[in-house]
């Protein structure tokens, strides 16, 4: 998520970017969420899969900075296992009797197992801080990111998943657009000098319109599920954004990698949408029922 603007008077922002690039992976990426929501759901499975293993790479590199080595390729296999496995177990094998919540226990459980067997054989040196650092990731990146399997599991998943993902970029562009106009008063300026509290209003004010449109128009839910949702994505969406900050700064960094030309890294794009995850499967689960 975009910091919303300077915490002075407003300025344009520095260029910084590579903007053609910048719109053509992002116009790539819409076009591979909407194809695999519309026809192919075990795609967008392997998508989100693809971009948190990419997400869970970044920040083993990151951490190296601080002499932390994560077990970085069972930690790989375990969030694919982890992001398909939950999916199939709501979806595709629900006739076996396996609970979704069991088999992410399971798979959560292997994962976090295999990184400390794996780190073994190196020796006891520096075996807690690296075993953190792998559980660290398993936590942040695999675990969070499960709950957009869940999001998409039930029959209306595509519907629920567009809701969440709207939402999302209506924090974002909220918090740019306000920020823009009216930014002053910082958010958190330790963490992130340029969010402010203007810009956090304009998060509140799109997503929430944003979620009441959704829940009304596409999941056939109340009008107050959206404010909820909207509201719940503006405060979850907000604390990764400022999560991944604090994680940038003690490592000493800008960007968490350039893997993505002109935004920078996977985690600089999944940062709100991985925290807001589980608290917008909270939200749908209990407020629109069947799927």
């Amino acid at each position: 998520m975009a910091d919303d603007v300077p915490t002075t008077a407003p300025t344009k922002r520095s260029a910084g970017r590579d903007l053609p690039a910048a719109i053509g992976v992002g116009v790539g990426l819409i076009a591979l969420v909407v194809v695999t929501l519309a026809f192919f759901h075990w795609g967008f499975i392997l998508l989100v899969a693809a971009m948190l293993s990419l997400g869970a790479w970044e920040l083993f590199r990151a951490l190296e900075r601080l002499k932390a080595r994560a077990a970085i390729w069972p930690i790989i296999l375990g969030t694919v296992a982890m992001i398909a496995g939950t999916y199939a177990s709501a979806r595709e094998l629900a006739w076996l009797g396996i609970p979704w919540n069991s088999a992410l226990l399971m798979f959560l459980a292997a994962t976090v197992l295999a990184a400390m067997i794996v780190r073994m054989p190196r020796g006891a040196s520096g075996f807690v801080k690296d075993a953190a650092a792998s559980l660290f990731i398993i936590g942040y990146i695999a675990l969070l990111g499960s709950f957009t399997a869940l999001i998409l599991a039930p029959k209306d998943g595509a519907a629920r998943m567009v809701t969440f993902l709207l939402c999302v970029v209506g924090v974002d562009t909220g918090g740019y657009v306000a920020g823009v106009l009216f930014g002053k008063h910082p958010l958190a300026p330790t963490i992130s000098p340029k969010k402010t509290w203007e810009g956090s209003v304009g998060s509140v004010i799109f997503a929430v319109g944003v979620g009441v449109a959704m829940s009304v128009l596409v999941l056939g839910a109340p009008w107050y599920v959206g404010v909820v949702l909207g509201i719940v994505t503006v405060i979850f969406g907000t604390l990764g954004d400022l999560l991944e900050s604090m994680i940038k700064r003690d490592v000493g960094i800008k960007d968490m990698s350039s893997i993505l030309p002109g935004h920078g890294g996977v985690m600089d794009r999944l940062d709100s949408m991985l925290v807001a995850a589980p608290a917008a499967w909270l939200v749908l689960f209990l407020m629109v029922p069947g799927g």
